[in-house]
């Protein structure tokens, strides 16, 4: 049974305007209309949009995201490729958890630059922020 752009968004809790978005980037296919030209949805978008929106909070890229539906629309093909971009996604937030960890030790030595409250012109860590020798 069809359903409407809104029914869509709150099954999938998903803003009509990224549906929208989904659909203006070729992640989503084009779907019917009514005669009034509302969109009208089916089964496989909502599958389809499900699919996305768990890769999207896997912090994918919509790249990834589409490389994936390409493989998921090609059912009997190897799926060596999906490992090979999973790992590569997988290195990515290596890296970013690296950062991550070097950015929270940066802000711990910034934080103990003012141990007590002080007047502003006294603060440590805006003393440290401005100070152009400081920078990590």
């Amino acid at each position: 049974m069809p359903i409407k752009i809104g029914a869509l968004a709150k099954h999938t809790a998903t803003t009509v305007e990224t549906i929208r978005y989904y659909e203006k980037e070729g992640l989503l296919p084009e779907p019917a209309r009514s005669e009034g030209n509302y969109r009208l949805y089916n089964e496989e978008h909502l599958e389809r949009l499900q699919f996305i929106r768990h890769c999207r909070t896997l912090d994918m890229t919509l790249e990834e995201v589409r490389l994936l539906l390409q493989f998921r629309d090609k059912p009997f093909e190897d799926c060596g490729n999906v490992n090979e971009l999973l790992d590569e996604h997988i290195r990515a937030v290596e890296v970013r958890m690296e950062e991550l960890t070097q950015l929270k030790q940066h802000l711990t030595v910034l934080r103990q630059k003012c141990s007590n409250p002080a007047p502003t012109a006294s603060c440590g860590i805006l003393r440290a922020l401005g100070d152009r020798s400081c920078h990590v």
